[in-house]
């Protein structure tokens, strides 16, 4: 039986978006057989913008939620967020995905104006339907209760809304009555049916059907409307917006029955609102930085969630799914509200809402933990395990973070587009006010040696750290410098350049000297690394090759691995120094047998449209990838 995305079964087989093998699964699960099958997917987080509300879909029967980041549509379950799904198939960046209420489809809109259906059950998601109900940003998506009818609006170019039958496309009424963007839009789920919707030209608007007709516009709110929800029994519709007020209508007739707490809801904009279940309360997301469940009937607050002080602690999506109650703040963060005690959530799902350009792994008190920096600044650590994961505490990077490593101290070594190397204590995770080195040039590339070394090639540069200190540095190396490799006996450095050559340096006396060594690569060096036993020095290179040099026989080659068919970006040895991965621009990943160039495993598609940033050994039989789509996935090999 096919299992839905979200359970256990799902998110450990291959399915598209979270990349494939070409070795079928029942072999490679088999020892005697080459392949690999995914492990598990950490999940990005939501996208968001502040002053934009962010849509999260519940799933009917209640076991999962969705969102969207960037072109992927991400599906967790509700009760164990680590056990993650993506799809992957638009071609632009989605904006708003709904669960039918059969729970067998989702409809996914992006910004182009296509909006696609799509199958749960299967592990493929087969595309159903896709359509263009018009030409711009689709920011809200309805069905009726019986799966048949899509409504969706947004930002069209002449209509900002239409509504259709889901099989043929064929029109089943005219969402007029607006004259700017259509924030919302919700669907009576008894019949009578009826439809609301919620624009930027501060009104709400009633419609009656099938087929939908405009009745009339409600004019209450002074701001936009961001969003429109009807009860789940249809007695009842409530409108939000950025006036601070909500509004409780009638399901049927659409007059007003009332605006919750007397004259404002909240201090802020209202960005989204969420029914109960049983239809007596409405869960609301606020810019004034907290959240509030509402007592309809007898209009008064049960619960005020403050959910900090920071910009970042805006809320502006929220779901109220069986007893979970879940909000998103403008951090992306995933907040489970606890009714018992409104100060402080349940659990907090953090992660990375950007993409991430560099991870590393490390073992610390007997768990293994995966690092990965973004291109914002933000560092995360997961445990390889659970997918639990926090940020570093305290200010950090501010700008992009290019490459990280561990040093013999257990530091986090990171360099950053912010122009620092920065050293971060491992146990204590938080960034201090030292450990952190200016550099005059902005570095690419960091490695560390034993005995405090730490290299770094900057744009122009090449400069030796010791003990967090600078005390060499080679300014005009007469190549630009790209990447660079400390070998684990510590006395010899390789820096590849983008003149296709990998040069050797020896460590003296706190001094980087050039020992006349030039190793030639196939194109602009890429990446460099060696064996963990210090054999054998791996470097790729943009011309689609890696070639493999032996150390001990004075760097001559021992081998080349033709297959990726683009600039390959990353290198990383297994921990048996007779296997090591290699990403492309291609979307592939390749797994090497060293003594062996046919023999490989690839992973294809390991982050679907996106090509892998980075990748690192967690041990002989597990690789962590990670991309641009935010997320990170562990892989398990087997040769």
């Amino acid at each position: 039986a096919p299992s839905a995305p979200g359970t256990p079964g799902a998110a450990f087989r291959a399915v598209p978006g979270l990349g494939h093998c070409e070795v079928p699964l029942e072999r490679s699960a088999v020892t005697s057989g080459r392949g690999c099958r995914t492990r598990s997917v950490f999940a990005s987080l939501p996208q968001v913008e502040r002053g934009v509300s962010k849509i999260l879909g519940g799933d009917p029967k209640g076991d999962h939620f969705l969102y969207t980041n960037g072109k992927c549509v991400i599906l967790r379950n509700i009760d164990n967020p680590a056990i993650a799904d993506i799809y992957t198939e638009h071609a632009h960046q989605v904006v708003v995905a709904k669960y039918a209420p059969s729970g067998f489809y989702i409809a996914s809109g992006d910004i182009s104006g296509k909006l696609r259906i799509w199958d749960t059950t299967q592990k493929e998601h087969l595309l159903k339907y896709e359509y263009q109900p018009f030409a711009g940003k689709i920011k809200d998506i309805a069905w009726t209760e019986d799966s048949k009818r899509i409504a969706v609006v947004g930002e069209g170019r002449e209509k900002f809304g239409a509504v259709f039958l889901w099989d043929t496309g064929s029109s089943v009424g005219e969402i007029t009555g607006h004259n700017k963007v259509i924030n919302s839009v919700d669907i009576k789920q008894t019949r009578p049916y009826r439809l609301a919707t919620g624009s930027d030209d501060n009104c709400a608007a009633f419609f009656e059907g099938p087929p939908f007709k405009f009745k009339f516009t409600i004019g209450d709110h002074s701001r936009f409307v961001n969003c429109v929800r009807f009860s789940p029994d249809g007695n009842r519709f409530a409108t939000a917006s950025a006036d601070g007020q909500i509004f409780i209508y009638d399901g049927k007739t659409g007059e007003k029955v009332c605006a919750l707490g007397e004259s404002k809801a909240h201090d802020g904009g209202i960005y989204a609102i969420s029914w109960s279940p049983d239809s007596t309360h409405l869960l609301s997301a606020s810019g004034d930085k907290t959240s509030k469940i509402w007592d309809v009937n007898v209009n008064s607050v049960v619960s005020t969630f403050p959910m900090g002080s920071n910009v970042l602690d805006q809320q502006l999506g929220c779901l109220w799914q069986k007893d979970h109650l879940l909000s998103i703040s403008l951090s992306g963060y995933i907040n489970y509200l606890d009714k018992n005690n409104p100060s402080k959530p349940l659990r907090v799902i953090k992660g990375h809402s950007k993409s991430i350009q560099c991870l590393t792994v490390h073992r610390n008190g007997g768990k293994s933990y995966i690092y990965s920096g973004s291109h914002d600044g933000h560092i995360n650590y997961w445990d390889s395990e659970t997918g639990e994961n926090d940020s570093f505490s305290g200010k950090g990077h501010t700008n992009q973070v290019s490459r990280m490593t561990v040093n013999e101290s257990e530091q986090l070594v990171s360099c950053s587009m912010d122009d620092t190397v920065r050293y971060t204590n491992l146990t204590l995770r938080d960034y201090s006010g030292q450990g952190v080195v200016k550099l005059d040039v902005q570095p690419k590339c960091v490695a560390v040696g034993p005995g405090g070394y730490t290299v770094v090639v900057c744009i122009g540069q090449i400069v030796l750290l010791k003990d967090q200190k600078k005390c060499f540095s080679i300014d005009n190396p007469g190549y630009e410098p790209e990447v660079v490799a400390v070998h684990p006996g510590g006395d010899t450095v390789a820096v590849g350049g983008t003149d296709g050559n990998v040069r050797v340096y020896s460590i003296l006396a706190s001094t980087l000297k050039d020992e006349g060594k030039l190793l030639e690569a196939k194109g602009p060096v890429t990446d460099v690394a060696y064996s963990h036993d210090g054999a054998f020095l791996a470097v790729c290179d943009a011309s689609k090759v890696v070639t493999v040099f032996s150390v001990a026989d004075g760097y001559s080659e021992n081998n080349v691995f033709y297959g990726h068919h683009a600039k390959i970006v990353r290198l990383a040895w297994s921990p048996d120094n007779e296997h090591f991965a290699s990403g492309g621009m291609d979307m592939m990943v390749y797994v090497w047998t060293l003594s062996d160039p046919e023999t490989k495993v690839k992973i294809q598609d390991a982050h679907r449209l996106h090509h892998v940033s980075s990748l690192a050994w967690l041990d002989e039989h597990t690789l962590v990838t990670t991309s641009h789509d935010a997320s990170v996935k562990e892989w398990t090999i087997t040769y």
